[in-house]
């Protein structure tokens, strides 16, 4: 049965997040006759509490945020600020979670209400059973359930806990209808909400802060880089500055995870991966340490979100690890190893020094990632003559010169019945002008590929550069046909 459409204004101070806002409200003011259970998740800073918050205050619903704190003290509270919302003329006590969870049922009996309890992990942390209560409160044929229409979400941004709620032999496994997790902006999005009309400022700033709404407003008190000139003056006074927020905010992020014991260990791993180590070997022998000793760390941290792990096109067998995170990369590949420079204010010589890591370490492999993102969420599907359905990167061996060849955008899409045709072979340059060079090594790889049997009869060669193309580039590009030349503009603008 479809769910009855809802017409919840959205508040006009957020920015986007009309998707989101859009699946919240439907779940909240679903007229089914059942209580339902939502879960929440995402990072910090992601708008998820201001989303919630706003859900509650738009329905007349119920909002609790929990912090760190003993059972007691968060049931005490809790009965304090649900007393104020229901208009008791005194503080509702409730001696265990069983009682609390009833309470809230009781509140949908005549009406949808959506009732949030945000930062969840903080109440299981204190009280590890409370996944199990819910479920027991939320059984089947429980009579307190069926006659209730309370609309629960539960929210947290422990991303390992969050993740584990509803997977596995988890007590809420099957109970949620509805499982969101708040992403960052995508750069097109981060864009806009910066303000940064400038293409090449806008992808400057969003590999170093990606797209975690927090950070502009909360984080550096609006401080927009006034054009691409006061870029390095912008960095130095908020990524790299000990008096901005900003500066330790990489470090804090992981301290969010509960499931991270050695964070030395962890913070060491993502060192590794922010100077160049993308696989398990190279990252365990930049530690020094066996690679069984990093195979639970790099899972964790992919469970967390902070790294991601990606499939190599043609060898499935192997793959490589990139921190998901742009902050942490900037903060491990820039200022981590100069800290103590920047405790005494030393941020200006430090970025001097730091120029051409910047540019190779981190905005070079955050080029490629978005323009793997471009294809995969913004290209028209008659750009590559098809619908992209995966995005990765490849490497190809040359049997001749002994070498393999690296190849940025991998793109498999569906043509007709077809899925998994091989669309393009790409090349992401985010410095350098590119030239028919660059395209005659990717017609190279494309004969190495057709001559190890791969189906390229549909493959589509593509440039993408921070710097523009040649003339004769361009030239080859309109001669050829199914060249695809995409720049910063291309990026950013309509398709």
């Amino acid at each position: 049965m479809p769910r009855k459409p809802v017409a919840l204004a959205k508040p006009p101070d957020m920015f986007d997040r009309d998707w989101e806002w859009s699946e919240l409200t439907a779940f909240a003011a679903d007229d089914g006759p059942e209580a339902t259970m939502a879960v929440v998740s995402g990072r910090r800073r992601q708008g998820k509490s201001f989303l919630l918050d706003s859900l509650a205050r738009a329905a007349d619903g119920f909002y609790f945020c929990a912090y760190e704190a003993t059972e007691a003290e968060s049931l005490r509270r809790f009965g304090e600020e649900l007393a104020q919302y229901t208009g008791a003329v005194a503080p509702m006590r409730f001696d265990r979670w069983e009682h609390a969870v009833d309470a809230l049922l009781a509140l949908g009996r005549d009406r949808p209400v959506p009732v949030v309890l945000d930062e969840f992990p903080y109440l299981a942390r204190a009280t590890p059973s409370l996944p199990s209560i819910v479920q027991v409160a939320y059984g089947p044929r429980r009579p307190e359930r069926l006659q209730s229409r309370t609309r629960l979400l539960l929210c947290g941004s422990s991303l390992s806990f969050m993740g584990k709620l509803l997977s596995g032999t988890s007590p809420l496994r099957g109970r949620a209808g509805l499982e969101l997790v708040v992403q960052p902006l995508d750069f097109r999005q981060a864009a806009a909400f910066w303000g940064i009309t400038d293409h090449r400022l806008a992808l400057l700033v969003h590999s170093v802060v990606g797209g975690t709404p927090a950070y502009r407003r909360e984080f550096v008190r609006d401080d927009v880089p006034d054009g691409l000139a006061d870029f390095d003056a912008w960095v130095c006074r908020t990524a790299l500055s000990p008096r901005s927020p900003l500066y330790r905010e990489a470090r804090y992020l992981l301290a969010d995870e509960s499931d991270l014991r050695d964070r030395a260990l962890y913070h060491s791993v993502l060192a590794a991966l922010a100077t160049g180590n993308a696989t398990a070997g190279g990252i365990a022998g930049c530690l020094e340490r066996p690679t069984s000793d990093i195979t639970h760390p790099l899972t964790v941290l992919q469970d967390c979100g902070l790294v991601r792990r990606e499939v190599d096109a043609f060898r499935r067998n192997r793959s490589v690890y990139r921190v998901g995170e742009p902050l942490i990369a900037f903060d491990h590949a820039i200022a981590r190893p100069r800290l103590p420079l920047l405790d005494r204010g030393l941020a200006e010589q430090v970025w001097r020094s730091a120029q051409s890591r910047f540019q190779s370490g981190v905005v070079g492999p955050h080029f490629e990632q978005v323009c793997r993102d471009w294809v995969l969420h913004f290209a028209a599907p008659e750009t590559f003559g098809g619908m992209p359905i995966d995005v990765s990167y490849g490497t190809v061996a040359d049997p001749h010169t002994r070498t393999s060849h690296e190849v940025d955008v991998v793109v498999r899409g569906a043509v007709g019945q077809d899925n998994g045709v091989l669309l393009s072979l790409g090349e992401a340059k985010w410095d350098r002008v590119m030239g028919t060079g660059h395209l005659d090594r990717l017609r190279h790889i494309k004969s190495l590929l057709a001559g190890r049997g791969q189906d390229t009869s549909a493959v589509r060669l593509a440039c993408y550069s921070g710097a523009g193309f040649t003339d004769d580039l361009r030239a080859s590009a309109d001669a050829a046909g199914d060249v695809v030349l995409v720049d910063l503009g291309r990026l950013y603008g309509g398709e």
